[in-house]
């Protein structure tokens, strides 16, 4: 299943300025999660003393207030007497969201995608490849901060390849934010570096504490989830199962898991899938019965001028 985690309303006045970044693009193990950081635009230059540098798992806040890595696998309800203020399944302080009275103004939300979402939308058809993704995930958040009643003026976007096109849809949706998006936004905007930082490390516990729903399923792997890392490989080889594959940990669409399942899982024959009763059926007849498919003559179909 998939989750959207919030920190709790900042008390501090607005504008806001918000910053957008991802972790687990391209692993083939864990969700892929999209981070995002907001403080005050007042705040905002105060982020440079507190270490924010681009994808580095660095301590969110500091002093000894500071909060523990976030536990997102597991969502912790919001307490009873909290109203709920955005319908998603499950609200949670993260990062830099310390109770403390000298806690920085600065919230860190999340919204992650479980890796069985991720391979249902890149193998339906047609399929939803992990930028439209991204771009909705996006869109999502900004969205669920706006209605949380936060008054953003700027965002700061991390993004791929051209950046036209994902700023003009942007800005077409929310033409009251002045939106920059950029290449390595991590490392140029201390903003997305804090967005950066709660999306990796909000993965990472994802990945070391996943309640396993299988129960013969392996224990959690101690590995990064990338296709080239040795761990990861010699996980994906112990866990394989050759009747049904692997639990909802694995990305089904990566081409790494294709291979391994053709490999070493049980060989699947589709009979309806190019079946050659099928073609002949509805391949087009030769000489009188041109233009007529076999199934058509077969059942004396003929085309009527009106009903």
């Amino acid at each position: 299943m998939s989750y959207t985690h919030h920190s709790r309303l900042p008390t501090a006045p607005g504008p806001y300025v918000l910053g957008v970044d991802e972790a687990g693009r391209g692993p083939v193990l864990g969700p892929l999660v999209y981070g995002v950081a907001y403080c005050p635009v007042a705040y905002a230059p105060q982020l440079d003393r507190l270490g924010f540098a681009g994808p580095s798992p660095l301590p969110l806040c500091a002093g000894p207030d500071a909060p523990q890595t976030p536990r997102l696998s597991r969502p912790t309800p919001a307490p009873a007497s909290s109203p709920p203020s955005t319908p998603t399944p499950s609200t949670s302080a993260g990062p830099c969201a310390s109770s403390g009275a000298h806690s920085p103004p600065c919230r860190v939300p999340a919204h992650r995608p479980s890796p069985h979402a991720i391979s249902s939308a890149m193998l339906r058809r047609p399929p939803t490849n992990l930028n439209v993704q991204s771009q909705d995930a996006t869109v999502r958040l900004i969205r669920d901060i706006l209605d949380r009643g936060i008054h953003l003026a700027e965002v700061y976007v991390d993004a791929l390849g051209t950046t036209t096109t994902y700023h003009a849809y942007l800005s077409a949706l929310f033409p009251a934010i002045d939106f920059t998006v950029t290449s390595k936004a991590d490392s140029k905007f201390k903003i997305v570096g804090a967005a950066s930082v709660a999306a990796k490390v909000t993965r990472d516990s994802c990945l070391e504490n996943w309640v396993f729903e299988e129960p013969l399923a392996a224990a959690p792997p101690a590995c990064s989830g990338y296709p080239s890392d040795p761990k990861t490989q010699a996980w994906l080889k112990h866990s394989i199962e050759p009747t049904f594959g692997y639990p909802k940990l694995v990305r089904f669409s990566w081409t790494t898991v294709k291979l391994l399942l053709d490999k070493n899982a049980h060989p699947v024959k589709w009979t309806d899938e190019g079946q050659a009763s099928l073609i002949s059926a509805f391949e087009s007849g030769k000489g009188p019965e041109k233009d007529r498919c076999a199934v058509t003559k077969n059942l004396n179909l003929i085309s009527v001028p009106s009903l």
